[in-house]
């Protein structure tokens, strides 16, 4: 039975939750009492979907919102309608009668949940009644007595207006509510809930739409399921450190109820089950009654690991694995009963299949094996004793493709307003070309007319000195004897004083163009960073599935591990963690497998018996530098070196350093392994490693002394979405090189660079390290070092960088200065070029390589001990892509049906809803088919398709044209325009598939 406790007063619910619940819970009473009404008008009482519907996610949304009273009358009713389809029987009277009161009672119940403390009223002989009514629906089907159907005398009449059911809420804009609300206590029902799951097939909209639903409650369960696992670990590790705290057991209690409530609410009864005995265990430790012990912990250790195997087979699609055998042991300990068998006994389990590498081995095999405890670890957050409420605060949950999408549009907007800020600047510097320009013709006009007056005087004397009508007392201006000349030049000076005042016009308004641009870029910068900031994640999220990696290949090794993580504090993009998980893993697993002895050997050379693994994790700069060492044997060096002999890497004359000798176990299938293991030796796994790395803008390093152990370091840019990079330029070209990879710069006189290439040999010795000197632009394929003209000696730039133990002095044209950058991928096609890591956009709009120093280092190393050119790049391997179909049609269900049916048959599908859609993106990719309906807005599929074939980019484009006209005369039109196939709505999807692929095969033979 489902037992729900249930309050006396009505529970404190955050307003937005409720309103949330409020409307969606109307909705479905009105579904029901509109089922009522159609059973009493028809006689026809038989369970329908729609009422399954309804009281099903009537009972999952109380749960939610913290409605316990309406969850347990929910429940029973969605229990009892659930029995009478799986019986295939109608509702008999009773049961509408009881459903019709449930209803009632619960639109009683709802206005009262937002009044805080209202009193609520008593609903237990309700409940009891809804629980009998499947015994009594027993009875009757036992006896063969049919169910009666509800006559005319029904007990209540419907409202009129009852309300449709709201539309379902678009899956992509979910709102949480963390709220400190009490969790309903859910008890299982073992028996009736799985056969209720088996219902009756339905039609397949209903099924989906139901699935639907249950599917979002199941990602809302995964990602707090996460959550809450990461937190348990935690407080095991604190726990097993301070066994007698009753507050760390609290804790662990608390995490194990929400764990074991949300599981049940999204149907996984195996993790409630578990999670339920787990939590009744940590009651009786509470209580006294169990005393902490290393066979408790190492149970509780087991028993997570098994959830967090589970939450991973839900994640992946694949059955639930049980947790039986943990109950049993459980329920022993909680008992005071004694094991049947040692714990180290391997017959608790069968044997299971050979594993494929690198894949944990199932807890089943895990669990006959005596557990090795991890110490708990110094960095672990404390757990506070008095573990505060959770404010009620709203959560938007955010699909990660849009946080990126975000994230990559604020980069474009730093991009942009460089450009303005360009703009502005150029436009700032003609206006003060512009002032220059007016001062100067000021001076010359000034100098113009004092020319003019004094020639004015000159003539005016001469002529008038001896005349009469010559007036010593007045001057010739003064009497208004003005030549052309200088009325123009005053009409000048007038203008230039009108320009003088546009040009200050011009200055204001471009100085409040600067100030509104900085302002922009503050704001775009707390926007930038803030997008960030919601992009990092706590690397301490990865510590339990780290810990978990290394008690399973301990167990299955037969050796013994301790990890330490220092530094787990740090925060790393989403992104990058995501992606360095699956390294991360591959190196623990191999320094277990490779490099930590076993417990005896580590006796014999005076070790602990427990091999040590340390992560540490520390920010430098813009890189976040992982470093994972070991304290085991080390690297054979001398296995490496042979083994790198017989794949012909190096030659017997090569002289390698050991380190150098040591980064050949990043090549593909390297491997001195004696024997292939179910963990490792089958020479797979580094290569990718680094290939990973690298694909993240980052480096690996490896160290290793003999009889000491192995590090491996990992340097990583601290995000993926913006970089400091140093613009450099190399001839013509401009290229940007990532800060994190520049040691130093350096300006060398030309006559040392000129020794230094002439002389390759010969070292630049700088802060104690001794430099290869190189020009960039050689390196790169691009031209010869330009270093001046004889007789006027220059100092140029030269980059100091490092990659591993290798130093080397990058010889540049010009420096263009650091800016922040936005990272942009370049595709598979340059991605496979040695050296190039990726590219970014200037703010004039030129895209810029981002160079990849660390490939271009390790090709002019081997180069250099190989003494031949450096070999060309493999071309890409020729890869099967999937058949890119774009779907053109007005009708969205047309669209929708035709896109599923393609998915299925494994083809890329886009869709357009007309004729100027279909244009606007066929400028963006040009797919391998096109599905084109005659009749649309704005564009019909005639003019689609004429456009089409008059465009010499887009004329190959094989058309099939599916229209409801399938008379001749469109038919011929078609034809003449140069439509391939012509087909008719409905069509057949057979039909149209094979059309698919006879289009391909003809358009490849005419190829």
């Amino acid at each position: 039975e489902v037992t729900i406790e249930a309050e006396s007063t009505a529970p404190a619910i955050d307003p937005v939750l409720f309103e949330i619940f409020d409307n969606e819970a109307r909705d479905h009473l009105a579904s029901i009492r509109a089922f009522l009404e159609s059973a009493a008008a028809s006689g026809d009482s038989s369970v329908t979907d729609e009422l399954i519907r309804a009281v099903h996610t009537l009972h999952g949304s109380a749960h939610m919102a913290g409605a316990t009273r309406v969850a347990a009358i929910a429940a029973e009713m969605e229990r009892y309608t659930k029995a009478l389809m799986q019986a295939e029987m109608q509702i008999p009277e009773p049961g509408c009668t009881s459903l019709a009161r449930a209803v009632d009672t619960v639109e009683t119940l709802i206005p009262l949940l937002q009044q805080a403390e209202a009193a609520l009223p008593e609903t237990d002989e309700l409940i009891e009644a809804l629980r009998a009514l499947p015994r009594e629906a027993e009875q009757l089907q036992a006896q063969g007595v049919p169910a009666a159907t509800p006559g005319s005398s029904h007990p209540w009449t419907p409202e009129e207006d009852t309300a449709a059911p709201a539309a379902e809420p678009e899956p992509d804009t979910v709102i949480e509510i963390e709220a400190g609300m009490p969790e309903p206590e859910v008890e299982p029902e073992p028996e009736s809930e799985p056969e209720a799951a088996v219902a009756e097939p339905v039609p397949e909209t209903d099924t989906e739409s139901e699935a639907e639903a249950d599917q979002e409650l199941i990602d809302i369960f995964l990602e707090e399921g996460d959550e809450i696992l990461d937190n348990a670990e935690q407080v095991l590790q604190q726990w097993i450190r301070q066994p007698e705290d009753a507050e760390l057991m609290a804790a662990m209690q608390r995490d194990l109820h929400t764990l074991k409530g949300g599981a049940r609410m999204a149907d996984l009864a195996p993790i409630g089950d578990l999670t339920h005995h787990l939590e009744s265990l940590m009651i009786a430790a509470g209580d006294g009654q169990v005393a902490p012990s290393q066979d408790l912990f190492d149970l509780m250790q087991l028993s997570q690991d098994r959830l967090a195997q589970m939450l991973e087979a839900v994640k992946a699609g694949n059955p639930v694995p049980a947790g039986e055998d943990l109950i049993a042991r459980i329920e022993r300990i909680r008992k005071g009963e004694a094991e049947p068998e040692p714990v180290n006994e391997t017959t608790a389990s069968p044997e299971p299949a050979a594993a494929p590498a690198d894949v944990p081995a199932p807890a089943a095999e895990a669990e006959g094996v005596e557990a090795v405890p991890i110490p708990p670890v110094e960095e672990l957050p404390r757990v506070q004793p008095e573990r505060q409420e959770r404010t009620q605060q709203e959560l938007v949950r955010i699909r990660a493709d849009l946080l990126d999408d975000m994230v990559n549009h604020a980069g474009e907007i730093s991009i942009y307003r460089s450009r303005l800020e360009q703009q502005v600047g150029a436009f700032r510097f003609n206006l003060s070309e512009l002032s220059q320009t007016v001062d100067r013709m000021r001076e010359q006009l000034r100098k113009m007319e004092i020319e003019t007056e004094a020639q004015v005087l000159s003539r005016y004397e001469r002529e008038y000195a001896e005349s009469e009508e010559y007036d010593a007392d007045f001057d010739p201006l003064e009497m208004d004897r003005y030549s052309t000349l200088q009325t123009l030049s005053r009409s000048m000076m007038e203008s230039i004083s009108d320009m003088v005042s546009l040009q200050s016009l011009l200055d204001n308004i471009t100085r409040e163009s600067e100030t509104l641009l900085l302002q922009q870029s503050r704001v775009n910068t707390d926007l930038s960073e803030g997008l960030m900031r919601t992009r990092m994640v706590p690397f301490s999220g990865l510590a339990p599935r780290l810990r978990r990696i290394v008690r399973q290949v301990c167990q299955e090794v037969g050796k013994r591990a301790e990890l330490e993580i220092e530094g787990a504090e740090s925060e790393m993009d989403r992104t990058v963690i995501d992606r360095i998980v699956a390294p991360l893993e591959h190196m623990l697993r191999n320094a277990i497998a490779h490099g930590i002895e076993t417990p005896e050997q580590r006796r014999e050379r005076g070790k602990p018996e427990a091999g040590s693994i340390r992560l540490t994790l520390r920010r430098e700069g813009s890189e976040v530098v992982i470093r994972l060492s070991d304290d085991g044997a080390g690297m054979n060096i001398e296995a490496i070196r042979a083994k790198a002999l017989e794949r012909g890497f190096i030659t017997p004359d090569t002289d390698f350093t050991d380190n150098e000798i040591m980064q050949f176990v990043l090549e593909t299938g390297f491997s001195t392994a004696s024997e292939v293991t179910q963990v490792a030796g089958r020479g797979v796994g580094m290569d990718v490693v680094n290939s990973e790395v690298k694909q993240l803008g980052g480096s690996l390093h490896i160290d290793s002394a003999p009889g000491q152990g192995t590090s491996f370091t990992v340097r990583l840019p601290f995000t993926l979405a913006m970089s400091q990079a140093l613009l450099v330029q190399v001839h013509e070209e401009t290229y940007a090189i990532p800060l994190t990879g520049i040691e130093g710069i350096v300006r060398m006189p030309q006559e040392q660079l000129e020794a230094h290439y002439a002389d390759p040999e010969k070292k630049f010795s700088y802060a104690g390290y001794d430099y290869d000197v190189r020009y960039l632009g050689s390196m790169l394929g691009t031209g010869e070092p330009t270093l001046g003209v004889a007789g006027q000696p220059r100092r140029l730039p030269v980059l100091l960088v490092r990659t591993g133990d290798h130093h080397m002095a990058l010889q540049v044209d010009t420096l263009l200065g650091s800016r922040e950058t936005v990272v942009k991928s370049v595709g598979p096609q340059i991605s496979t070029v040695r050296g190039i890591s990726g590219a970014t956009i200037l703010g004039d709009g030129r895209v810029v390589l981002i160079l990849d120093l660390g490939g271009l280092l390790r090709a002019g190393e081997i180069t250099t001990h190989l003494g031949g050119e450096t070999a060309a790049p493999a071309p890409a391997a020729e890869v099967d892509r999937a058949l890119h179909v774009m779907v053109v049609d007005d009708s969205i269900t047309v669209r929708k049906v035709t896109t599923r049916l393609l998915e299925r048959n494994e083809m890329e599908v886009s869709t357009a809803k007309d004729g100027v859609d279909a244009v606007a993106r066929l400028q963006e990719h040009i797919p391998d088919v096109m599905l084109l309906d005659i009749e649309m807005p704005r564009m019909d599929g005639f003019e689609l398709a004429t456009h089409i074939r008059n465009e010499p980019r887009l004329k190959d484009i094989p058309i099939i044209m599916i229209t409801s006209r399938t008379g001749e005369k469109h038919r011929q039109r078609a034809m003449d325009i140069g439509v391939d196939f012509y087909l008719g709505k409905p069509y057949q999807e057979q039909q149209l598939l094979d059309t698919i692929r006879q289009v391909i095969q003809d358009r490849q033979a005419h190829a």
